[in-house]
């Protein structure tokens, strides 16, 4: 461990330093026909200047070194706004045996085929919590991820104050956070200055549209749930937040952002024996999806032991509050209490019964 320099970044950035990729070049007059006359790179450096054998090139963001005492090749990824406008993805060879491949800057979300199964999570398993970035904890609602389709976490911020997050959005198609215990402050692209989201409130991030995580509570807790589970996060350093434009129409990827607040929200008479509290989604998602906080209705006797099923792709509930029993088809019965959540399978016949007074489900469902 003597060798190893220890490098403080605020140095290193205060120095002006920079970035080179270092590629083997053999034939340094081949190599920049590839680069510089094909690829459209420019050159930085070249020498010796009689008979150049070293260039440094420039272009698309990054530095190249072609250098023959190098013996390394690479594989390079360039991202086209047009993909089809030069002919579709494609991977070119350089001289030496490097590669670069043209890729769509905007590839379709691929949506993996779902594979739904019943799941039930305990919140007493904690096991079941992981340590994540900043020292948020992890608890994943659905590890089998329905094939991949979906994905729902129990997030906890155990301290308050500022939370290390920076400008970004994501490639989804779905993606909403509902606040379970404390308090967090955020900021959206184009929806005004930033904003506290208080327990029972919740917001639908539509896909690419820019944010921040500001500060938060001590002891926050949130539910995060997105399709697909594996999507990809950018961040976009060249974006100030709050924006100078307040449009709280604009569309983004055919989604209109909500902010839902549960102290102005109305509830509904819903199934017998239950109301429900609805955030909006449906609207603004042309119907993908739908979230709701449901609880049994105290004007009447209590739910109906009534078993029911679903045909859509999602249906997932997580307890807020109080207990209940969910009744499956030729199963036991499963109690359930604060923390606990379940996805319900298309098709498979359940019942919420023996609900507590104070019981509230948040549900989620796609389509909604």
């Amino acid at each position: 461990m003597d060798n190893v320099l220890k490098l403080d970044a605020e140095i290193l950035a205060a120095t002006g330093c920079t970035a080179e990729v270092v590629v083997g070049c053999r034939d340094i007059q081949a190599a920049l026909a590839f680069y510089v006359d094909g690829l459209g790179f420019r050159v930085d450096t070249i020498f010796p200047a009689e008979s150049p054998e070293v260039a440094v090139l420039r272009g698309y963001g990054i530095r190249l070194r072609l250098d023959p005492a190098a013996m390394s090749t690479v594989n390079l990824r360039l991202s086209v706004e047009d993909i089809v406008g030069i002919g579709g993805p494609a991977v070119l060879t350089a001289p030496d045996g490097s590669t670069v491949e043209l890729v769509d800057a905007h590839p379709p979300i691929v949506l993996p085929p779902i594979d739904q199964s019943f799941v039930l999570e305990r919140a007493s398993d904690e096991a079941a919590w992981t340590v994540g970035r900043a020292g948020m904890r992890y608890r994943d609602l659905i590890p089998g991820r329905q094939g991949g389709r979906f994905v729902a976490s129990h997030i906890h911020v155990p301290t308050a104050g500022p939370v290390p997050d920076y400008v970004h959005y994501h490639q989804v198609r779905f993606q909403m956070i509902f606040c379970y215990r404390g308090w967090t402050r955020l900021v959206y692209e184009d929806q005004g200055q930033p904003f506290i989201m208080h327990a029972g409130d919740c917001v639908l991030q539509p896909p690419t549209i820019r944010h921040r995580v500001l500060e938060s509570s001590a002891n926050l807790e949130v539910i995060e749930i997105g399709c697909p589970a594996l999507h990809e996060t950018h961040a976009d350093p060249d974006m100030t937040l709050p924006t100078v434009v307040d449009a709280p129409d604009r569309l983004f990827g055919g989604q209109r952002f909500v902010f839902h607040q549960a102290s102005t929200a109305t509830w509904e008479s819903d199934a017998p024996g239950w109301e429900r509290r609805r955030a909006g989604l449906r609207e603004a998602t042309s119907g993908l999806a739908e979230a709701s906080v449901i609880r049994p209705d105290h004007g009447l006797t209590g739910p109906a032991r009534t078993m029911e099923s679903h045909a859509g792709e999602f249906l997932f509930d997580f307890v807020l509050d109080g207990t209940m029993t969910l009744e499956r088809s030729e199963r036991p019965p499963q109690p359930l209490r604060k923390g606990d959540s379940f996805v319900m399978p298309a098709g498979d016949q359940f019942a919420r019964v023996e609900a507590s007074k104070d019981l509230e489900l948040l549900e989620v469902t796609l389509p909604g």
